[in-house]
């Protein structure tokens, strides 16, 4: 376990390895807290990282006089050279209001050839420049002249003054280099530093799956990165409408309008709340399995996992850009290169339920950690308070949606 300060001019970068929890205090995740997700049961660690081989690294940028609270996260399929050796992948969309870059190359050939990185939105090409060089620098990479970063993001400028375009080279290779096994930070940290989930302080979050040997022993993690809005919803309870934080309020007579001069009608976006949160916003998806799936089922698998999302209270409204990703780490079906024919051994169709049901719980539960895990976060003049987790246990209790306390 290590820990970086480095001071960046004028950046502050604050790297933490993914076994520290610097950031969001003794707040639960949301299965120590009793929310209790579907009938599979988790990984040992409940992350991405339960899949054998993935590694994630996280950089967290720091700025407070200018503002800036943003970063990256990185996810790696595997201990070896993604280029090299390339994983099955596919990507699905939601609704495509992002920017989503190397989307186009993975649905035509179904692979993916570098890690994962996620990022803010005016961040993703200096992210993607400076992933190409690090790869660029790896062993056996000489003579290659093309390389398809694959790079998302969310919109973090409530937070964040996301027209610096604060990410540098160095906070790029801070998580690529740093990224490892293990428990992973989640909340108010790398990509998630300066997101906003439902009016609340979103982030990162991540779980996983560990089926029986009965369905194939496989394991399913999914990490999020959340910055969408719409009507919270958790394990079926209706907390935004409960504790009066939704999208789509009435207005009422007396609501303030917002237009010009001696407009009176009330020209706010559709569906702002009472705090002045709208329902856009985005959130990526990233899906690790160790299950021996072609790009094909990985899609299928991909698309299961906007029905967890769905379950939260997301609209996927007009402006949100709402993407999964999702990879398979099977050897038996890793493309190593090569012009001949290859033996490649996959799961059938009817093998594969098990894993969907999987993939929706993982994903549900990874946004609950995301605002779980998240805090209180000032920057640029503005507070995004973190889930309210006292009244939200009490909206759950209501609803009778908890399962037993498993921690603290």
């Amino acid at each position: 376990m290590r820990r970086v300060l480095v001071l960046a001019t004028p950046i502050l970068l604050l790297w933490t390895a993914p076994l520290m929890s610097q950031t969001t205090g003794e707040r639960p995740r949301a299965r120590d807290a009793g929310v209790i997700v579907g009938v599979f049961e988790p990984g040992p660690l409940n992350a991405i990282t339960d899949v054998a081989g993935v590694r994630v690294g996280q950089t967290t940028v720091l700025d407070e006089a200018a503002g800036v609270r943003t970063g990256i996260t990185a996810i790696l399929p595997h201990g070896g050279n993604a280029y090299q050796s390339r994983v099955p992948a596919a990507m699905v969309l939601g609704n495509g209001f992002g920017k989503l870059l190397g989307i186009s190359q993975v649905m035509e050939l179904g692979e993916l050839e570098t890690p994962v990185l996620l990022t803010c939105t005016l961040c993703v090409w200096r992210a993607a420049d400076a992933m190409v060089g690090w790869l660029l620098e790896q062993p056996d990479m000489g003579n290659v002249r093309s390389i398809n970063p694959v790079v998302g993001e969310t919109n973090d400028g409530s937070l964040n003054d996301i027209r610096a375009r604060p990410i540098e080279p160095a906070h790029v290779v801070a998580a690529l280099e740093g990224a490892s096994g293990g428990a992973v930070d989640e909340g108010a940290v790398g990509a998630g530093a300066g997101t906003v989930a439902f009016g609340w302080k979103g982030g990162i979050g991540t779980s996983s799956r560990l089926l029986s040997e009965e369905y194939g022993g496989y394991t399913v993690g999914v990490l999020v990165q959340s910055n969408y809005g719409g009507v919270l919803t958790i394990n079926g309870a209706p907390v935004g409408q409960e504790l009066g934080r939704y999208s789509f309020q009435p207005r009422g007579e007396d609501a303030t309008p917002q237009g010009n001069g001696g407009d009176s009608r009330d020209t706010r976006p559709v569906g702002m709340d009472a705090e002045g949160f709208t329902p856009d916003g985005s959130i990526m998806i990233v899906v690790a399995t160790d299950a021996p799936l072609d790009s094909r089922n990985l899609e299928r698998l991909a698309q299961r996992a906007l029905f967890g999302l769905a379950r939260t209270g997301a609209t996927s409204s007009n402006g949100s850009g709402d993407y999964v990703i999702a990879f398979s780490t099977a050897e038996s079906v890793r493309r190593e290169g090569g012009r001949g024919p290859r033996q490649l051994s996959d799961l059938p169709n009817d093998a594969v339920s098990p894993l969907f049901q999987a993939v929706a719980e993982a994903t549900e539960e990874a946004i609950y950690n995301s605002l779980f895990r998240a805090v209180d976060v000032t920057s640029g003049g503005r507070t995004v308070r973190a889930l309210p987790l006292d009244e939200v246990l009490e909206v759950l209790r209501k609803y009778s949606a908890l399962g037993p306390v498993t921690g603290g």
